[in-house]
């Protein structure tokens, strides 16, 4: 889907699916005014990625935590609005790599700004980082429209933040800077009007019902990490991978059981992850379930297991087959 030239996925849609995608739309559009395209979220970790996409859809789709470095997927998010569809790429933070997971996430960042139709670079409200050598290269280089997002304005001050405006402006004198409060909502409608704007006339290419491409496995894991994330502390939280071995949902949606593999890379950390007694997991366990249970709209039996996979961040292979790859 990505880089289709949007003639031909206009003639393809004709094509293939008559009466299907394109003329189910037809009340919303015509061939020259509904708008589609990709979105990508891209900025350092920690500033709002993750938050803005789930207030722009009105759904929790991505996790969040205080903790920086918390996406490790592409995540895609559907909003249907009148006259368009917007296909949102929530990104991982985008920051110099020290390993093998770290390289994966930044090359899925990349692969999400080359492909988009729009770029949205969510930025703290801090001046310009102009020594960012992993960024600014490639929202230079960009050919397609790029949004400034100065995130978090429920922070500041006004007169902090007309020179900050400013200097994005300076910076990319083509761009709209818009702020925004990802959290609070404030200034979002502006920056959803302007990438409305700047998409590509094209028909939808999702129905309206779907909210993401990703399967509900994929979210019941990362659903499972947000918890650890939010209980443990330090550099433990970045060692922990999640992947769910057994989704059976045959008496859905009475219950569904998943059973779901905590990866660490130390013995230590595995005791840390379980807690004294087994408090830590039990707890992780009962919040998780309870975020599950509302994804799902059923009753869940979660089963949680943790496993030592040593070193795993460092290994490319174990990145792979842990699911953390560009697409």
């Amino acid at each position: 889907m990505f880089g289709t030239d949007r003639s031909t996925l206009l003639t393809a849609c004709r094509l293939l699916v008559p009466g299907s995608i394109y003329l189910r739309y037809n009340d919303l559009m015509t061939e020259t005014t509904f708008h589609c395209g990709y979105i990508a979220l891209i900025g350092r970790p920690n500033v709002g990625k993750s938050t803005l996409l789930n207030r722009l859809l009105g759904e929790k789709l991505a996790v969040t935590s205080p903790k920086p470095q918390t996406t490790r997927h592409r995540l895609l998010g559907i909003l249907n609005q009148p006259g368009a569809q917007l296909l949102f790429l929530d990104t991982p933070g985008l920051l110099p790599y020290q390993n093998a997971l770290q390289e994966a996430l930044v090359n899925t960042a990349l692969k999400a700004l080359a492909d988009a139709d729009v770029t949205v670079w969510l930025v703290d409200p801090v001046p310009p980082h102009l020594d960012d050598q992993v960024i600014l290269p490639h929202l230079r280089a960009l050919h397609r429209p790029l949004v400034v997002a100065i995130n978090k304005i429920d922070l500041v001050s006004k007169p902090r933040l007309l020179p900050l405006i400013a200097a994005y402006h300076q910076l990319f004198p083509q761009a709209a800077v818009i702020p925004v409060s990802a959290l609070l909502g404030d200034g979002v409608d502006r920056l959803l009007a302007e990438i409305i704007h700047l998409l590509p006339v094209a028909p939808p290419l999702y129905g309206e019902e779907v909210l993401t491409e990703h399967s509900e496995r994929i979210l019941v894991a990362e659903l499972i990490r947000e918890r650890l994330f939010h209980h443990l502390g330090q550099e433990l939280p970045y060692a922990v991978a999640v992947v769910v071995e057994n989704f059976d949902e045959s008496q859905r949606p009475r219950l569904v059981n998943i059973r779901a593999v905590i990866y660490v890379e130390k013995d230590s950390q595995k005791g840390m992850v379980i807690g004294k007694q087994g408090r830590l997991l039990k707890r992780v366990g009962q919040e998780a379930r309870a975020e599950i249970e509302k994804l799902l709209d059923s009753h869940v039996f979660l089963d949680l297991w943790v496993k030592v996979w040593y070193h795993w961040r460092r290994d490319p292979k174990a990145v792979r087959q842990l699911g953390y790859q560009s697409r």
